[in-house]
């Protein structure tokens, strides 16, 4: 319990009593969603520390605009703009829910490796199941080497390396032999066949017709704190 937060005190915040924390603590009872996001707000918890919602959960439909707000509530510096109040979402959710997207706006496609390189401590192993039960590990695997990518060339994120290596190491064991896409609807005959000329060797590796590469993503060579230039 962090400082100045009893059992008691937080229990009576949260609408429970103390012995039925107590058991939500020790993982005797499922912490409902709406008590994970109230603790974690009264505990001052990072983002990681909310709860994924599981992959089955109907929602209302994730759109662009949908995604830009989540992305700009967890501070992307490019949709500083757009941040309104509202609920932040954990960022490995929102990444999942933009990849499970057949069709992203490009910005929000490049912006998607900035949420494995500003949040650590993300619970890659619930993200890999997350991923399997929708085919998204391709994607998730691009966009975590996209990442990588970032970390090794730009020294702000480079103690981010380790972790997403071993995120990699762990989506690799999953990755599908099939062709997808990434952020947009199937492309026509010929532009399939200009996507398998043009896109990255990471791209060819998870099997996935695009032609984003690193030196697309407004962060790869700057520091965040910059990035307020490069908005609109």
């Amino acid at each position: 319990m962090r400082a100045g937060w009893t059992q008691d005190r937080l229990a009576a915040r949260l609408g429970v009593t103390q012995a039925y924390l107590s058991l939500m603590e020790h993982g005797r009872r499922r912490v409902p969603e709406r008590i994970a996001r109230a603790a974690a707000g009264f505990l001052g918890l990072p983002a990681t520390a909310l709860p994924i919602a599981d992959a089955a959960d109907v929602e209302a439909r994730v759109t662009d605009r949908w995604v830009a707000q989540a992305l700009s509530r967890l501070g992307y510096p490019g949709l500083a703009y757009l941040r309104k109040a509202g609920a932040k979402k954990n960022p490995g959710e929102l990444l999942l829910r933009a990849l499970a997207l057949d069709e992203l706006e490009p910005r929000l496609v490049e912006a998607l490796p900035w949420l494995l390189l500003r949040f650590d401590g993300l619970d890659t192993e619930t993200m890999t199941v997350w991923a399997k039960t929708r085919d998204l590990q391709n994607r998730l695997g691009f966009t975590v080497s996209l990442a990588c990518q970032v970390a090794e060339r730009n020294p702000y994120y480079r103690m981010r390396l380790d972790e997403l290596h071993q995120f990699e190491e762990l989506l690799e064991r999953s990755r599908l032999a099939r062709e997808d896409t990434c952020g947009r609807k199937e492309p026509s005959k010929g532009m399939r066949k200009w996507l398998r000329a043009n896109r990255s060797r990471e791209a060819r590796h998870w099997n996935l017709l695009t032609d984003l590469k690193v030196e697309h993503l407004p962060y790869a060579n700057y520091n965040p704190g910059t990035m307020a230039e490069l908005s609109p």
